[in-house]
């Protein structure tokens, strides 16, 4: 039995040696592999096969110990070592180590949860974080605003140039002086169009011509005057008579040669033949008399002209009664003159735009006769009581015209012709000066209606179709333009509540904490705003400071008709009349919305106030890129900013400015804060206003990634923004030896391992993790040489046991021979 014993004991010694180099070995081929853990042989003994239990001691016998022979050595276990390797910088910023306990969770080729600590790491197509050996590398994943979601493991995904992300402004940070001195804003600029007419109104046609008012020419008429030998004429001489012809308004052409005759005593005078002419209504007679040879006096009917037509006419006008006649105007104008046409109506007072020119018409020592003059077909002026005037320039202004003649309630198809023998002293009158502009629009007139004078003519503005317009404050244009959609129901003020609202004037009960002030003007204080005026014109008072001072130049309009496509640009004539005034600052920048959108913003602070103790600023903030629900309004905060008597700021009213985006998918409205609280009230040259910093961004798309000691993954956007992308999620055991080794450096859960306890790197006895790094191989490869020449010695030792025993056998042998 010893022999078969000490046998038996060296084959377990060789197995023990053997399982020790395995190990060994094991370590020492993954002394380079990252995460691996080395491993230790434990051994037991076998069995043992006891020959004596000893005895006690007594009184004849000090006693005896047991007597046992061992059976051999057994493996007791295989414990890997868990200690932490070396952490090693990696040239791959996204390997990661574990510094501490703990294992990084993965999902296995089956789906199976597995554990490793190897954190050499890539991405796959899928964009999801692997192992080298191809395991998902598990975590929290996040929702659509890149919020962890702590509750199932999944795939940590990194979407490397697919995810995009933006960042709505909040903040906005401002720098700058704001000095107490200089001018108050106490004017804002007022600027005014030209004057602009109402097309709906006709203009009189033209047609109407000037020509000589030439003398009835009795001479070719043949006409004569005898004495009819009838008494109840003037008294016996020589007498002479001169014929005019008279228009409908009883105005008279230049008078006849002289007709002479002589009567016998008392006699009445026939004049037979009259004069006729197509451009006339009727004529009268004149006579002069034997005490004022040069001196006539109507003979004819006073007050019913001869008609036109008429061939005799018999005078029996008597000496006595002559001198209370009327008596002829041979007075006669020299000049160069022209006419305008023009049709009233008292009721409403509306005189329309001229007609076209009549004339110019060259006269010498003579009368101008305009005939063909138009009678009015506009119900407008035609509804009751109307007249035609006719208006003509001075000789020595070509541009000056006052009425001359007014064709009261002229009745239909009759001849209207005047004969003008004024001279211009007698016309000059203020009150009667023509008006060339014509009907003036108001706030009520249709906008494709509204026309503009040029010189002598009369251009339309506007067409149904669309209308930009691009508005200047501050001396910058206020960018993008705005649209405008003209209909045929489009008004004036249509136009200038769009205006308005596309210059931002504020009213001034838009803030509702402190009354807006109004501007001071030559007439007195006027609130800021658009209007049309009285005498036709669109006027807009800006809010008061130079900043403020808004403009429209010629190009501020475009305009395409519906149907066409090539633009036009109405030119409304607007001139300032009068200059803002007040210290200003600017300043113009960017701020995005949820969506990445760049929306640009113009913030305008002007002095309003000081006293002796503060120092009061209004700042005006505009957008272009503002989009209401209706309309164009670019304002989009005001309020004051107060400064102590050391230049700090002691108080805003409003900090916020809102954006509204009622037609962009993005968060809505976008609302921001003005940090106003580094500006300086200090005294400087000029006022200074910047907006140094704002906290927005655009969209950005993701670009790199980093993973923090708590294990969050953050990505990295072309803008600048980080979002969590994940967190990986680590596990630790009770017994990690007990874990079952799978190979490629990966774990499962063992019968003595314990539950996996799961947590973020940091937490309940968790390791850290630390990126950019490898945990290095445990493998202490002096310490497992030398366990490897013990191995080698433990098995050449038993060896020696199994020869020797070998030869006992021999030798037991031998004694049977």
């Amino acid at each position: 039995m010893g022999l078969a014993s000490a046998l038996s004991t060296a084959l377990t010694g060789l197995t023990a040696a053997e399982t020790t180099i395995d190990v060994v070995g094991n370590n020492l081929a993954n002394s380079g592999t990252v995460g691996f853990k080395a491993s230790e042989a434990q051994f037991s003994t076998q069995f043992l096969q006891t020959r004596g239990l000893g005895s006690a001691p007594s009184g004849n016998s000090g006693g005896t110990n047991p007597r046992q022979v061992g059976l051999g050595v057994q493996v007791a276990e295989i414990t890997p070592d868990f200690g932490q390797g070396t952490i090693e910088v990696s040239s791959n910023p996204s390997d990661l180590a574990i510094q501490g306990d703990g294992f990084f969770i993965v999902q296995g080729s089956t789906g199976e949860q597995l554990y490793t600590r190897n954190g050499v790491l890539k991405t796959n197509s899928s964009n999801e974080l692997i192992t080298i050996s191809g395991d998902r590398i598990l975590g929290y994943g996040v929702d659509a605003d890149y919020n962890i979601e702590p509750t199932n493991l999944i795939p940590i995904q990194i979407p490397l140039g697919a995810a995009a992300v933006a960042q709505a402004t909040e903040n906005v940070y401002f720098e700058g002086t704001l000095t107490p001195t200089g001018d108050l804003a106490t004017r804002g600029e007022i600027i005014q169009s030209a004057v602009l007419g109402d097309e709906s109104y006709l203009q009189p046609p033209g047609g109407a011509v000037a020509q000589n008012a030439v003398a009835p020419n009795v001479a070719l008429a043949g006409t004569t005057a005898t004495d009819t030998g009838t008494p109840g004429g003037a008294d016996a001489g020589n007498y002479s008579y001169k014929i005019v012809f008279v228009d409908v308004e009883g105005n008279e052409s230049i008078a006849s040669t002289n007709i002479n005759v002589t009567t016998a005593g008392n006699n009445e005078v026939l004049l037979d033949d009259l004069p006729t002419s197509a451009d006339y209504a009727g004529l009268r007679i004149y006579r002069n008399s034997l005490a004022s040879p040069d001196t006539f006096r109507l003979v004819s009917t006073p007050g019913s002209d001869i008609p036109m037509g008429t061939t005799s006419f018999t005078d029996d006008v008597t000496t006595a009664t002559w001198g209370t006649r009327d008596e002829l105007d041979d007075s006669l104008i020299d000049g160069n003159y022209s006419y305008y046409v023009t049709f009233f109506n008292p009721v409403s007072g509306v005189e329309s735009r001229p007609s076209p020119l009549i004339g110019p018409f060259n006269v010498n020592d003579g009368r101008v006769l305009v005939r063909a003059i138009p009678e009015s077909t506009d119900p407008n002026i035609t509804s009751g009581p109307y007249s035609v005037r006719l208006y003509r320039n001075l000789s020595a202004s070509a541009s000056t015209f006052y009425q001359v003649a007014d064709f009261v309630n002229p009745g239909p198809g009759e001849p209207r012709t005047f004969v003008d023998s004024n001279a211009d002293s007698a016309i000059v009158n203020p009150a009667n000066a023509l008006d060339f502009d014509g009907p003036k629009i108001n706030s009520n007139t249709i906008l494709v209606n509204i026309i503009k004078r040029d010189g002598a003519n009369y251009l339309p503005l506007f067409e149904e179709g669309s209308l930009e317009f691009t508005g200047k404050k501050g001396g910058a244009e206020l960018k993008p333009p705005k649209l405008f959609t003209i209909t045929a129901t489009s008004t004036a003020q249509d136009l200038v509540n769009f205006m308005n609202d596309s210059l931002g004037i504020r009213a001034t009960g838009d803030d509702s904490l402190n009354t807006i002030p109004q501007s001071e003007s030559a007439g007195g204080p006027v609130s800021p705003g658009g209007s049309v005026t009285g005498d036709g014109r669109l006027q807009f008072v800006g809010n008061n400071g130079t900043g403020n001072a808004i403009d429209i130049d010629l190009s501020a309009f475009r305009m395409v008709a519906t149907g066409s496509n090539t633009p036009t640009n109405p030119q409304l004539g607007f001139q300032s009349i009068q200059a803002a005034v007040g210290q200003s600052a600017i300043a113009s920048f960017q701020v995005f919305d949820s969506l990445g959108i760049p929306l640009n913003v113009r913030v305008t602070s002007v002095l309003e106030s000081r006293d002796s103790t503060t120092t009061t600023y209004r700042w005006f903030a505009d957008s272009g890129d503002n989009d209401p629900q209706t309309g164009v309004d670019i304002q989009v905060g005001t309020g004051l900013i107060r400064f102590d008597g050391e230049g700090n700021v002691i108080g805003v009213t409003n900090d916020t400015a809102s954006i509204d985006r009622a037609n962009v998918a993005s968060i809505k409205p976008l609302e921001f804060t003005l940090d106003f609280s580094q500006l300086s009230g200090l005294a400087t040259s000029k006022s200074s206003l910047a907006a140094t910093r704002q906290d927005g961004s655009s969209a950005g798309t993701l670009s790199s990634f980093i993973v923090g000691e708590d294990g969050i993954v953050r990505g990295v956007f072309t803008n600048g923004i980080t979002r969590e992308l994940g967190q990986i999620r680590l596990a630790r055991f009770a017994n990690p030896a007990g874990l079952e080794q799978r190979g490629e450096n990966l774990f499962a859960s063992g019968v003595n391992s314990g539950l996996p306890i799961e947590g973020n790197p940091g937490e309940q006895g968790i390791g850290g993790i630390v990126a950019g790094a490898t945990e290095l191989s445990n493998t202490d490869i002096g310490k497992n040489l030398i366990d490897l020449i013990l191995a080698s010695t433990m098995y050449r030792g038993n060896t020696r046991v199994i020869t020797t025993s070998q030869q006992l056998f021999d030798e037991l042998l031998n004694l049977r021979r």
